[in-house]
């Protein structure tokens, strides 16, 4: 099992700034082989024209795309056998300051959206389960820390090895997919917007609440 993940939103919670969101989403894409995700992303690429591609650098990336490109990779991976379970933090719900650095807060709400998928039935056969995050960090200390972090607080059931490690997106077409996949839930939870959520929804496995 190969799981997929990537975030949208900021960390900052003085909601007093207009840069400041109030919502952080951990979206986790959960397939079982990369190739159908892989074939998807290229056949966005084909659509495009050279200028276009050599503008996107070999990689996808949901915020600067045109709506017609997203609207076609949600449709695409809507048709995949995959499945999607995203994490939603709203900050205006917190009753209290968290003094924690980013990374570290961002390492306990990846885990807790890991222990949401993995107390899943359907993730619960036992194989090994390859986690790919996208790289947030450019600190191999930091990258370090998640990884060990997720590995000592994600509660696997019997027989499902984790496995954690960090890419950048241009090398993971499987992120540029998640990408998508998350800026259109916090499209949904943020501003209001279904639209692009509603193209993916029926791969959806669950939404929790990460102040559940």
């Amino acid at each position: 099992m190969i799981v997929y993940l990537d975030e949208s939103g900021d960390l900052g919670l003085d909601l007093t700034k207009t840069a400041t969101s109030r919502h952080f989403i951990v979206t986790a894409l959960v397939c079982s082989t990369a190739k159908p995700i892989d074939k998807a992303v290229k056949k966005i690429f084909t659509g495009f024209s050279k200028t276009e591609t050599r503008s996107h650098h070999g990689y996808l990336h949901a915020f600067r795309e045109k709506p017609e490109t997203r609207r076609k990779l949600l449709r695409l991976l809507a048709d995949l056998d995959i499945g999607i379970v995203v994490l939603v933090l709203d900050k205006r719900r917190l009753v209290a300051d968290i003094a924690d650095e980013p990374h570290v807060l961002y390492s306990a709400i990846v885990t807790a959206l890991m222990n949401h998928l993995v107390a899943l039935p359907v993730a619960a056969t036992p194989e090994p389960m390859r986690l790919i995050a996208s790289q947030r960090e450019t600190r191999s200390d930091l990258n370090r820390q998640f990884t060990d972090y997720l590995m000592d607080h994600v509660i696997t059931p019997p027989g499902v090895d984790l496995s954690v490690e960090i890419a950048h997106m241009s090398n993971q077409k499987g992120l540029q997919a998640v990408d998508l996949i998350s800026w259109s839930y916090f499209r949904k939870y943020e501003y209001g917007d279904p639209e692009y959520a509603a193209l993916i929804d029926q791969r959806l496995w669950e939404v929790a609440d990460a102040l559940a």
